[in-house]
Protein backbone atom coordinates (compact mmCIF):
# COMPACT_ATOMS: atom_id res chain seq x y z
CA UNK A 1 0.00 0.00 0.00
CA UNK A 2 1.25 3.50 -0.79
CA UNK A 3 -0.47 5.15 2.17
CA UNK A 4 0.06 5.04 5.90
CA UNK A 5 -2.41 3.78 8.46
CA UNK A 6 -3.45 6.65 10.70
CA UNK A 7 -3.09 5.47 14.28
CA UNK A 8 -3.50 8.77 16.14
CA UNK A 9 -7.24 9.56 16.07
CA UNK A 10 -7.27 11.88 19.09
CA UNK A 11 -6.66 15.10 17.13
CA UNK A 12 -9.47 16.33 14.88
CA UNK A 13 -8.25 16.66 11.31
CA UNK A 14 -11.18 18.40 9.68
CA UNK A 15 -12.79 17.64 6.34
CA UNK A 16 -9.92 18.63 4.03
CA UNK A 17 -7.24 16.65 5.86
CA UNK A 18 -9.09 13.37 5.20
CA UNK A 19 -8.67 13.63 1.42
CA UNK A 20 -5.87 11.05 1.38
CA UNK A 21 -7.85 8.66 3.58
CA UNK A 22 -10.91 9.02 1.34
CA UNK A 23 -8.83 8.25 -1.73
CA UNK A 24 -7.28 5.19 -0.06
CA UNK A 25 -10.70 4.03 1.13
CA UNK A 26 -12.03 4.36 -2.44
CA UNK A 27 -9.22 2.19 -3.82
CA UNK A 28 -9.85 -0.48 -1.21
CA UNK A 29 -13.56 -0.55 -1.99
CA UNK A 30 -12.79 -0.92 -5.71
CA UNK A 31 -10.62 -3.92 -4.82
CA UNK A 32 -13.60 -5.60 -3.12
CA UNK A 33 -12.55 -4.98 0.49
CA UNK A 34 -15.46 -4.72 2.91
CA UNK A 35 -16.34 -1.46 4.66
CA UNK A 36 -15.24 -2.53 8.13
CA UNK A 37 -11.87 -3.84 6.99
CA UNK A 38 -11.25 -0.82 4.74
CA UNK A 39 -11.99 1.54 7.63
CA UNK A 40 -9.62 -0.36 9.90
CA UNK A 41 -6.80 -0.22 7.34
CA UNK A 42 -7.25 3.48 6.56
CA UNK A 43 -7.86 4.45 10.20
CA UNK A 44 -11.35 5.96 10.07
CA UNK A 45 -14.61 5.25 11.83
CA UNK A 46 -16.97 2.77 10.13
CA UNK A 47 -19.69 5.43 10.04
CA UNK A 48 -17.38 7.73 8.09
CA UNK A 49 -16.73 4.90 5.65
CA UNK A 50 -20.44 4.30 5.13
CA UNK A 51 -20.97 8.03 4.54
CA UNK A 52 -18.21 8.06 1.91
CA UNK A 53 -19.50 4.89 0.25
CA UNK A 54 -23.20 5.84 0.17
CA UNK A 55 -23.05 9.63 -0.02
CA UNK A 56 -25.06 12.11 2.04
CA UNK A 57 -28.02 14.42 1.46
CA UNK A 58 -27.62 18.15 1.97
CA UNK A 59 -29.37 19.49 5.06
CA UNK A 60 -28.98 22.62 7.14
CA UNK A 61 -25.61 24.22 6.47
CA UNK A 62 -24.03 20.94 5.38
CA UNK A 63 -23.37 20.26 1.73
CA UNK A 64 -24.31 17.07 -0.06
CA UNK A 65 -21.55 14.46 -0.32
CA UNK A 66 -21.37 12.37 -3.47
CA UNK A 67 -20.76 8.63 -3.08
CA UNK A 68 -17.36 7.28 -4.05
CA UNK A 69 -16.98 5.67 -7.47
CA UNK A 70 -17.07 1.88 -7.15
CA UNK A 71 -17.90 1.17 -10.81
CA UNK A 72 -14.34 -0.01 -11.44
CA UNK A 73 -14.59 -2.77 -8.87
CA UNK A 74 -13.16 -6.04 -10.20
CA UNK A 75 -15.29 -9.14 -10.66
CA UNK A 76 -13.32 -11.31 -8.22
CA UNK A 77 -14.55 -12.59 -4.88
CA UNK A 78 -16.48 -9.39 -4.16
CA UNK A 79 -19.56 -9.07 -2.03
CA UNK A 80 -21.50 -8.21 -5.19
CA UNK A 81 -22.00 -10.21 -8.37
CA UNK A 82 -19.93 -8.95 -11.29
CA UNK A 83 -20.42 -9.05 -15.02
CA UNK A 84 -18.45 -12.30 -15.38
CA UNK A 85 -20.68 -13.90 -12.74
CA UNK A 86 -23.78 -12.82 -14.65
CA UNK A 87 -22.41 -14.18 -17.94
CA UNK A 88 -21.77 -17.50 -16.21
CA UNK A 89 -25.33 -17.54 -14.82
CA UNK A 90 -26.80 -16.84 -18.27
CA UNK A 91 -24.69 -19.57 -19.92
CA UNK A 92 -25.63 -22.18 -17.32
CA UNK A 93 -29.32 -21.23 -17.47
CA UNK A 94 -29.29 -21.95 -21.21
CA UNK A 95 -27.81 -25.36 -20.36
CA UNK A 96 -30.75 -26.01 -17.97
CA UNK A 97 -28.50 -26.12 -14.89
CA UNK A 98 -30.17 -25.85 -11.46
CA UNK A 99 -29.90 -22.81 -9.24
CA UNK A 100 -27.99 -24.80 -6.62
CA UNK A 101 -25.48 -26.05 -9.19
CA UNK A 102 -24.85 -22.52 -10.47
CA UNK A 103 -24.45 -21.20 -6.92
CA UNK A 104 -21.94 -23.94 -6.06
CA UNK A 105 -19.88 -23.12 -9.16
CA UNK A 106 -19.79 -19.42 -8.25
CA UNK A 107 -19.21 -20.05 -4.55
CA UNK A 108 -22.42 -18.19 -3.69
CA UNK A 109 -25.58 -18.91 -1.78
CA UNK A 110 -28.46 -20.36 -3.88
CA UNK A 111 -30.64 -17.50 -2.64
CA UNK A 112 -28.15 -14.98 -4.10
CA UNK A 113 -28.41 -16.53 -7.56
CA UNK A 114 -32.18 -16.93 -7.33
CA UNK A 115 -32.63 -13.30 -6.26
CA UNK A 116 -30.29 -12.10 -9.05
CA UNK A 117 -32.34 -13.88 -11.71
CA UNK A 118 -35.65 -12.66 -10.29
CA UNK A 119 -34.59 -9.01 -10.00
CA UNK A 120 -32.59 -8.55 -13.19
CA UNK A 121 -34.35 -10.65 -15.82
CA UNK A 122 -36.17 -8.95 -18.70
CA UNK A 123 -39.50 -7.58 -17.39
CA UNK A 124 -41.38 -8.65 -20.52
CA UNK A 125 -39.98 -11.94 -21.75
CA UNK A 126 -38.49 -13.08 -18.45
CA UNK A 127 -35.21 -14.00 -20.18
CA UNK A 128 -31.98 -13.44 -18.26
CA UNK A 129 -29.50 -11.37 -20.29
CA UNK A 130 -26.20 -10.77 -18.48
CA UNK A 131 -25.22 -7.34 -19.88
CA UNK A 132 -28.71 -5.92 -19.37
CA UNK A 133 -28.73 -7.44 -15.86
CA UNK A 134 -25.40 -5.73 -15.12
CA UNK A 135 -26.79 -2.40 -16.32
CA UNK A 136 -29.86 -2.76 -14.07
CA UNK A 137 -27.68 -3.62 -11.07
CA UNK A 138 -25.37 -0.63 -11.72
CA UNK A 139 -28.37 1.68 -11.97
CA UNK A 140 -29.71 0.53 -8.61
CA UNK A 141 -26.43 0.68 -6.76
CA UNK A 142 -25.61 4.44 -6.46
CA UNK A 143 -26.46 6.08 -3.14
CA UNK A 144 -28.22 8.07 -1.84
CA UNK A 145 -31.42 7.11 -3.64
CA UNK A 146 -34.46 9.40 -3.98
CA UNK A 147 -37.19 8.46 -1.55
CA UNK A 148 -40.18 6.58 -2.89
CA UNK A 149 -42.63 8.83 -1.07
CA UNK A 150 -41.10 12.01 -2.46
CA UNK A 151 -41.45 10.75 -6.04
CA UNK A 152 -45.19 10.05 -5.84
CA UNK A 153 -47.58 12.87 -4.88
CA UNK A 154 -50.42 10.33 -4.75
CA UNK A 155 -48.56 8.11 -2.29
CA UNK A 156 -47.46 11.05 -0.20
CA UNK A 157 -51.00 12.44 -0.04
CA UNK A 158 -52.45 9.06 0.98
CA UNK A 159 -49.96 8.71 3.83
CA UNK A 160 -50.39 12.29 5.03
CA UNK A 161 -54.18 11.96 5.00
CA UNK A 162 -54.14 8.83 7.14
CA UNK A 163 -51.51 10.18 9.53
CA UNK A 164 -53.87 13.11 10.10
CA UNK A 165 -56.51 10.50 11.04
CA UNK A 166 -54.11 9.10 13.70
CA UNK A 167 -53.40 5.88 11.79
CA UNK A 168 -50.12 4.15 12.58
CA UNK A 169 -47.54 3.73 9.75
CA UNK A 170 -48.08 -0.04 9.78
CA UNK A 171 -51.85 0.38 9.39
CA UNK A 172 -51.28 2.79 6.50
CA UNK A 173 -48.96 0.36 4.71
CA UNK A 174 -51.49 -2.46 5.00
CA UNK A 175 -54.22 -0.16 3.67
CA UNK A 176 -52.04 0.73 0.67
CA UNK A 177 -51.62 -2.94 -0.24
CA UNK A 178 -55.34 -3.58 0.16
CA UNK A 179 -56.45 -0.52 -1.84
CA UNK A 180 -53.80 -0.77 -4.60
CA UNK A 181 -53.09 -4.51 -4.94
CA UNK A 182 -51.94 -4.24 -8.57
CA UNK A 183 -49.77 -1.14 -8.13
CA UNK A 184 -46.46 -1.99 -6.47
CA UNK A 185 -45.31 1.62 -6.78
CA UNK A 186 -47.92 2.43 -4.09
CA UNK A 187 -46.56 -0.20 -1.68
CA UNK A 188 -44.13 0.77 1.08
CA UNK A 189 -43.12 -0.75 4.39
CA UNK A 190 -43.76 1.14 7.61
CA UNK A 191 -40.04 1.83 8.12
CA UNK A 192 -40.15 3.95 4.93
CA UNK A 193 -42.86 6.11 6.52
CA UNK A 194 -40.85 6.49 9.73
CA UNK A 195 -37.78 7.47 7.71
CA UNK A 196 -39.78 10.08 5.81
CA UNK A 197 -40.90 11.58 9.13
CA UNK A 198 -37.71 11.37 11.15
CA UNK A 199 -34.69 11.52 8.84
CA UNK A 200 -33.38 15.05 8.37
CA UNK A 201 -33.13 16.41 4.86
CA UNK A 202 -35.71 14.13 3.26
CA UNK A 203 -38.67 16.48 3.47
CA UNK A 204 -40.98 13.79 2.13
CA UNK A 205 -43.68 14.27 4.78
CA UNK A 206 -44.60 17.32 6.81
CA UNK A 207 -42.62 17.36 10.04
CA UNK A 208 -45.70 18.30 12.08
CA UNK A 209 -47.22 14.93 11.11
CA UNK A 210 -44.84 13.27 13.58
CA UNK A 211 -47.04 14.63 16.37
CA UNK A 212 -49.86 12.46 15.01
CA UNK A 213 -47.90 9.30 15.85
CA UNK A 214 -48.95 7.57 19.03
CA UNK A 215 -45.58 8.28 20.63
CA UNK A 216 -45.86 12.00 19.80
CA UNK A 217 -42.10 12.08 19.11
CA UNK A 218 -40.65 14.45 16.54
CA UNK A 219 -37.42 12.48 16.40
CA UNK A 220 -36.42 8.85 16.75
CA UNK A 221 -35.07 7.64 20.09
CA UNK A 222 -31.81 5.70 19.60
CA UNK A 223 -31.58 2.23 21.11
CA UNK A 224 -28.48 1.27 23.02
CA UNK A 225 -26.56 -1.82 21.99
CA UNK A 226 -26.34 -4.61 24.55
CA UNK A 227 -22.60 -4.07 24.91
CA UNK A 228 -23.07 -0.38 25.85
CA UNK A 229 -26.17 -0.79 28.02
CA UNK A 230 -25.82 0.78 31.44
CA UNK A 231 -26.07 -1.51 34.50
CA UNK A 232 -29.50 -1.74 36.12
CA UNK A 233 -28.20 -0.64 39.53
CA UNK A 234 -25.05 1.07 40.76
CA UNK A 235 -24.29 -1.97 42.95
CA UNK A 236 -23.94 -5.10 40.77
CA UNK A 237 -26.81 -7.59 40.89
CA UNK A 238 -26.33 -11.24 41.86
CA UNK A 239 -28.63 -13.31 39.67
CA UNK A 240 -30.88 -16.13 40.83
CA UNK A 241 -28.69 -18.67 39.02
CA UNK A 242 -26.11 -18.11 41.77
CA UNK A 243 -28.57 -18.68 44.62
CA UNK A 244 -27.65 -21.70 46.79
CA UNK A 245 -29.22 -25.00 45.82
CA UNK A 246 -30.69 -25.32 49.32
CA UNK A 247 -33.08 -22.47 48.47
CA UNK A 248 -34.35 -24.25 45.37
CA UNK A 249 -35.55 -27.46 47.05
CA UNK A 250 -37.19 -25.60 50.00
CA UNK A 251 -35.69 -28.08 52.45
CA UNK A 252 -33.99 -25.41 54.58
CA UNK A 253 -36.06 -22.46 55.88
CA UNK A 254 -34.90 -18.88 55.74
CA UNK A 255 -35.00 -18.15 52.01
CA UNK A 256 -37.54 -15.41 51.24
CA UNK A 257 -39.17 -14.04 48.10
CA UNK A 258 -40.21 -10.38 47.90
CA UNK A 259 -42.19 -7.98 45.74
CA UNK A 260 -44.52 -4.98 45.83
CA UNK A 261 -48.23 -4.80 45.13
CA UNK A 262 -49.03 -1.41 43.63
CA UNK A 263 -52.01 0.82 44.35
CA UNK A 264 -53.95 3.34 42.29
CA UNK A 265 -51.92 5.23 39.67
CA UNK A 266 -48.73 3.68 41.04
CA UNK A 267 -48.76 6.17 43.93
CA UNK A 268 -48.85 3.67 46.81
CA UNK A 269 -47.58 0.19 47.53
CA UNK A 270 -47.33 -2.62 50.07
CA UNK A 271 -44.26 -4.83 50.31
CA UNK A 272 -44.76 -8.59 50.49
CA UNK A 273 -42.35 -11.23 51.83
CA UNK A 274 -42.97 -14.99 51.61
CA UNK A 275 -40.75 -17.66 53.16
CA UNK A 276 -40.23 -20.45 50.62
CA UNK A 277 -40.32 -23.46 52.95
CA UNK A 278 -43.24 -22.47 55.20
CA UNK A 279 -45.11 -19.98 52.93
CA UNK A 280 -45.14 -17.61 55.90
CA UNK A 281 -46.17 -14.08 54.86
CA UNK A 282 -44.94 -10.72 56.16
CA UNK A 283 -46.15 -7.35 54.85
CA UNK A 284 -44.12 -4.13 54.65
CA UNK A 285 -45.84 -0.87 55.58
CA UNK A 286 -44.92 1.85 53.02
CA UNK A 287 -47.23 4.78 53.82
CA UNK A 288 -44.94 7.49 52.40
CA UNK A 289 -43.94 5.97 49.07
CA UNK A 290 -41.92 3.19 47.50
CA UNK A 291 -38.53 4.69 46.75
CA UNK A 292 -35.46 2.48 47.04
CA UNK A 293 -34.53 4.01 50.40
CA UNK A 294 -38.05 3.60 51.84
CA UNK A 295 -38.26 -0.04 50.73
CA UNK A 296 -34.77 -0.73 52.10
CA UNK A 297 -35.60 0.76 55.52
CA UNK A 298 -38.85 -1.24 55.75
CA UNK A 299 -37.01 -4.44 54.79
CA UNK A 300 -34.27 -3.85 57.36
CA UNK A 301 -36.82 -3.19 60.09
CA UNK A 302 -38.81 -6.33 59.22
CA UNK A 303 -35.83 -8.67 58.81
CA UNK A 304 -34.37 -7.64 62.17
CA UNK A 305 -37.47 -8.99 63.94
CA UNK A 306 -36.59 -12.56 62.83
CA UNK A 307 -33.95 -14.96 64.14
CA UNK A 308 -30.80 -14.97 62.03
CA UNK A 309 -31.19 -18.65 61.04
CA UNK A 310 -34.59 -17.82 59.50
CA UNK A 311 -33.22 -15.14 57.15
CA UNK A 312 -30.67 -16.66 54.79
CA UNK A 313 -31.47 -14.93 51.48
CA UNK A 314 -33.94 -12.68 49.68
CA UNK A 315 -35.06 -13.08 46.06
CA UNK A 316 -36.60 -10.10 44.22
CA UNK A 317 -37.36 -9.02 40.67
CA UNK A 318 -35.40 -6.23 38.99
CA UNK A 319 -37.73 -3.43 40.09
CA UNK A 320 -36.24 0.00 40.77
CA UNK A 321 -37.35 -0.24 44.40
CA UNK A 322 -34.38 -2.56 45.03
CA UNK A 323 -31.73 -0.11 43.87
CA UNK A 324 -30.45 0.08 47.47
CA UNK A 325 -29.99 -3.69 47.78
CA UNK A 326 -26.28 -3.25 48.50
CA UNK A 327 -26.87 -1.17 51.65
CA UNK A 328 -29.63 -3.58 52.73
CA UNK A 329 -27.15 -6.47 52.59
CA UNK A 330 -24.56 -4.44 54.53
CA UNK A 331 -27.10 -3.70 57.27
CA UNK A 332 -28.55 -7.22 57.60
CA UNK A 333 -25.89 -9.57 56.10
CA UNK A 334 -28.71 -11.03 53.96
CA UNK A 335 -27.73 -11.55 50.29
CA UNK A 336 -30.21 -10.45 47.61
CA UNK A 337 -30.68 -12.51 44.42
CA UNK A 338 -32.43 -11.09 41.37
CA UNK A 339 -34.73 -12.92 38.98
CA UNK A 340 -34.24 -12.87 35.24
CA UNK A 341 -36.31 -10.25 33.35
CA UNK A 342 -39.94 -11.21 32.70
CA UNK A 343 -39.64 -14.43 34.76
CA UNK A 344 -42.28 -14.22 37.53
CA UNK A 345 -42.28 -18.00 37.96
CA UNK A 346 -38.86 -17.69 39.60
CA UNK A 347 -40.73 -16.20 42.58
CA UNK A 348 -43.73 -18.50 42.35
CA UNK A 349 -44.67 -18.49 46.05
CA UNK A 350 -44.60 -14.71 46.17
CA UNK A 351 -46.66 -14.32 42.97
CA UNK A 352 -49.29 -16.70 44.34
CA UNK A 353 -49.43 -14.80 47.62
CA UNK A 354 -49.81 -11.47 45.82
CA UNK A 355 -52.88 -12.90 44.10
CA UNK A 356 -54.35 -13.88 47.47
CA UNK A 357 -53.63 -10.42 48.87
CA UNK A 358 -55.69 -8.78 46.16
CA UNK A 359 -58.76 -10.10 48.00
CA UNK A 360 -57.85 -7.63 50.74
CA UNK A 361 -56.18 -4.91 48.66
CA UNK A 362 -58.03 -4.64 45.31
CA UNK A 363 -56.33 -3.11 42.29
CA UNK A 364 -57.01 0.57 41.70
CA UNK A 365 -57.27 1.45 45.40
CA UNK A 366 -55.09 3.65 47.60
CA UNK A 367 -52.88 1.25 49.57
CA UNK A 368 -51.40 3.99 51.77
CA UNK A 369 -54.72 4.17 53.63
CA UNK A 370 -54.04 0.84 55.38
CA UNK A 371 -52.37 0.98 58.77
CA UNK A 372 -49.56 -1.22 60.04
CA UNK A 373 -52.06 -2.94 62.34
CA UNK A 374 -54.36 -3.77 59.43
CA UNK A 375 -51.44 -5.22 57.45
CA UNK A 376 -50.48 -7.38 60.42
CA UNK A 377 -54.05 -8.63 60.72
CA UNK A 378 -54.20 -9.57 57.02
CA UNK A 379 -50.86 -11.38 57.25
CA UNK A 380 -52.03 -13.27 60.34
CA UNK A 381 -55.20 -14.35 58.52
CA UNK A 382 -53.20 -15.67 55.56
CA UNK A 383 -50.74 -17.41 57.87
CA UNK A 384 -53.66 -19.10 59.62
CA UNK A 385 -55.02 -20.73 56.44
CA UNK A 386 -54.18 -24.44 56.04
CA UNK A 387 -52.19 -25.17 52.89
CA UNK A 388 -52.36 -28.32 50.81
CA UNK A 389 -48.68 -27.99 49.94
CA UNK A 390 -47.89 -28.07 53.71
CA UNK A 391 -49.95 -31.22 54.35
CA UNK A 392 -52.86 -29.01 55.42
CA UNK A 393 -50.81 -27.35 58.11
CA UNK A 394 -50.84 -23.57 58.32
CA UNK A 395 -47.76 -21.44 57.65
CA UNK A 396 -47.90 -20.22 61.24
CA UNK A 397 -47.85 -23.79 62.58
CA UNK A 398 -44.94 -24.76 60.36
CA UNK A 399 -42.95 -21.67 61.38
CA UNK A 400 -43.73 -22.23 65.07
CA UNK A 401 -42.25 -25.74 64.85
CA UNK A 402 -39.09 -24.37 63.30
CA UNK A 403 -38.76 -21.70 66.01
CA UNK A 404 -39.32 -24.30 68.74
CA UNK A 405 -36.63 -26.52 67.25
Amino acid sequence: MDFEIRTDRTKPQGRKKLAREREAYSRLMQQGVGNGEACRIVGIDVRTGRKWRNGRHAYGNRKALAPINTAAAPCGPSRYLGEEDRIHIADRLREKATIRAIAAELGRSPSTVSREIRRNRHPGSGAYRPHAAQARADARRPRPKPGKISQSPELRGFIQHHLDKKWSPEQICQALRAQFPERPEMHVVHETVYQALYVQGRGELRRELASALRTGRARRVPHRHAATRRPRFAHPMVMISERPAEAEDRALPGHWEGDLIIGKDGASAIGTLVERATRYVMLLHLPNGRTAEQVRDALVETVQTLPAHLVRSLTWDQGAEMAAHGSFTLATHVPVYFCDPASPWQRGSNENTNGLLRQYFPKGTDLSAHTQEHLAAVAAELNGRPRKTLGWQTPAERLHKLLAA
